[in-house]
């Protein structure tokens, strides 16, 4: 069945341009394998335990590997979905990811097992415009990803130049008795993100300092390391061979993980709430009252993000907006602003249009380093 955008209706427009579209949840991910034991006219079943895996896949199947180290980790996410690829048809990765968003738009996080650049490269264009708002992740073990001087460039270094802001990518090698499966390590990673997206009070995180479950470190040069993660690449390091953790936690375009993810469940929050206000009243008004009431319903939906830890107090650093000046302080985290009734056009008026509003968010942040400085006297 084909559903409409809501963005014909209530289209928010942010600058760092997360795309706009209803969805349920944002912590569940979707691992597609070449397996014929879901159907192509299913295309995709969902999973609640690895135990459940198990009951259709084999020991030594891709899909239950992975999903073993998906439900692995803590805290443990849910919900995982399983999509097959019809390879025999001659059907690509994009084309089975494609079709797997036709059948569902609840996943946000895509992982195509057994990826080579050129799926990487059509998964990653197609996630970057698809909708609802997802994600695309991968590991890679390509050597050219430690020198970032090849050409054609490594998959880090080309995703990077193109400023993907959906796409996230781990290097990873690292094969032993103990830990023979880091070919799925961004599925580790992306496991505890769908479990700490709980949505409740402060359930905001970042993927920094985390631990990836049944995964090896990758024992790097200090020039290597900073190659990778100069290129937006994410690692699994040791840390004074004693903490273990995942670093930075970039997409392909530099930004953070966790605001790429929050601001999309901010906007789908905000078009949701905005849409409800809509259709749950006989109307709302052309008036200063019903401004009042889309600007409550806006507010609703920044308290929400406040709530779990996305925005906080701050200070405005951004440029003049109606009567919020640069360095101003959002003491709340936030601030919805709209432009006066009498500026508005008859054209607009006639239009049955609202008068546009305008929302100052400050986002928490979270600390990546500490300096401390220590003074001895004696």
């Amino acid at each position: 069945m084909t559903t409409r955008s809501l963005d014909s209706i209530v289209d928010i427009q942010v600058l760092v341009n997360p795309l706009a579209a209803a969805r349920s949840s944002f912590n569940q991910t979707l691992i597609i394998g070449d397996t014929n034991v879901i159907s192509v006219s299913d295309r995709l079943k969902l999973y609640e335990s690895a135990a459940e895996v198990l009951e259709d896949f084999a020991l030594t199947d891709p899909e239950y590997i992975a999903a073993n180290i998906y439900f692995s980790q803590s805290p443990a996410p849910d919900k995982l979905w399983i999509g097959r690829q019809d390879s025999g048809s001659g059907e690509t990765l994009v084309e089975a990811l494609q079709a797997c968003r036709e059948a569902s738009a609840e996943w946000y996080i895509a992982i195509c097992l057994g990826a080579e650049y050129a799926d990487h490269v059509a998964c990653a264009a197609y996630i970057e415009t698809a909708t609802p708002s997802s994600v695309y992740a991968y590991t890679t073990s390509d050597a050219d990803c430690l020198t970032g001087t090849a050409s054609p460039p490594d998959i880090f270094t080309y995703l990077k130049s193109l400023g993907y802001s959906r796409s996230i990518g781990q290097y990873a090698t690292t094969q032993t008795a103990v830990y023979p499966n880091n070919i799925y390590a961004i599925v580790a990673i992306m496991g505890y993100a769908c479990g700490q997206n709980s949505g409740l009070a402060n359930s905001a995180f970042t993927l920094k300092f985390k631990q990836e479950t049944g995964i090896a470190v990758e024992p790097l040069t200090s020039t290597q390391i900073n190659i990778i993660e100069g290129n937006y690449g994410n690692l699994y390091l040791d840390y004074a061979n004693y903490y273990t953790i995942f670093e930075q936690g970039r997409m392909a375009d530099g930004t953070f993980f966790d605001e790429r993810i929050n601001l999309d469940m901010f906007v789908n929050n905000l078009q949701l709430t905005i849409m409800d206000l809509l259709y749950q009243n006989p109307k709302i008004p052309q008036t200063d009252a019903g401004v009042t009431q889309l600007i409550q319903a806006c507010n609703e939906a920044c308290d929400e993000a406040v709530r779990i830890g996305f925005l906080g107090p701050g200070t405005w650093t951004g440029p003049n907006i109606l009567n919020l000046k640069t360095d101003d302080p959002l003491p709340a985290g936030y601030l919805v602003q709209a432009e006066a009734l009498s500026t508005q056009t008859q054209a607009d008026r006639e239009a049955r249009k609202s008068v546009p509003l305008y929302i100052a968010i400050k986002e928490s942040g979270a600390v990546h380093s500490v300096l401390v400085g220590v003074y001895v006297n004696r």
